[in-house]
């Protein structure tokens, strides 16, 4: 066993010693959000852009927009496209190259919540039925992983998606307007440890966590989506107080920086 790999375990073990006397590394409370800071208009070239920091986890999101063609079945409907890059700046368990299952799998959950609470009016992104509709993209940079990467993408994607002009003027498609968005979707994410469930994992509890969870929550308090990770299993009152505690913080991080935009 190498010094690294050594040095990895002693840190999961300790980690998980203080969560079974009902400690955290950083001395937050079980159902306690680290410090969060969201910023908007960051990208010039972008039609809309974020950055968010989840503690030490930092995150930017743009959004570029192009005329494109509807899917047959949704003739007047735009198209939405979420992709999250890991640079391997931000953490050494990311790698160079095209992205691999795991920034795959969470674009494709920032993306469900999103698209599952109706964020975005799509049927106004139509230009002209079954030819032409707007494609929004939807670009994740990861740029320090200290942990919960996902909450920071899900924040980062609204934030973004509500400062977006659609582009009209300079496609030759009319009047620029504000993207049609009409739903705050906030995604909340709980780790098991043990028996507990700990809010807003960093990096060293992701590490030794039995499973994840993850749950976007509208402006209404209805959970618009749900994604389970890992080998774990939850109970049924796990996932009761975990949908809980999803739509407590989602309101106050709605409340405290989306209402703002």
């Amino acid at each position: 066993m190498s010094g690294s790999e050594v040095i990895s375990r002693l840190k999961r073990d300790y980690i998980y010693n203080l969560m079974l006397k009902g400690e955290r590394e950083d001395g937050r409370q079980f159902n306690e959000l680290r410090d969060i800071a969201l910023e908007t208009g960051i990208i010039d070239k972008a039609e809309g852009s974020a950055m968010v920091q989840y503690g030490d986890t930092q995150v930017m999101v743009g959004v570029k927009m192009q005329v494109g063609t509807p899917f047959p079945d949704s003739p007047t409907e735009g198209v939405i496209i979420t992709n999250m890059e890991l640079n391997p700046i931000a953490s050494p368990d990311f790698e160079a190259g095209p992205p691999r299952e795991k920034a795959i799998e969470m674009a494709r959950i920032v993306d469900r919540g999103i698209r599952e609470s109706g964020a975005i009016d799509i049927n106004k992104l139509c230009i002209t039925e079954g030819e032409e509709v707007w494609m929004v993209f939807i670009d994740v940079h990861v740029l320090n992983n200290s942990g919960n990467i996902l909450d920071a993408a899900s924040l980062g994607a609204i934030a973004a998606l509500m400062t977006t002009t659609v582009p009209s003027e300079r496609e030759g498609k009319g009047e620029d307007y504000p993207m049609p968005v009409r739903e705050m979707p906030v995604g909340i994410s709980l780790v098991k440890i043990g028996d507990e469930m700990v809010l807003d994992p960093t990096y060293g509890e992701e590490s030794v966590c039995e499973t994840r969870i993850t749950i976007s929550s509208n402006q209404d308090g209805s959970i618009c989506s749900m994604q389970k990770s890992g080998s774990g299993s939850l109970t049924p009152a796990q996932v009761v107080k975990a949908s809980k505690i999803a739509k407590e913080k989602g309101e106050i991080i709605r409340e405290k920086y989306l209402l703002e935009i």
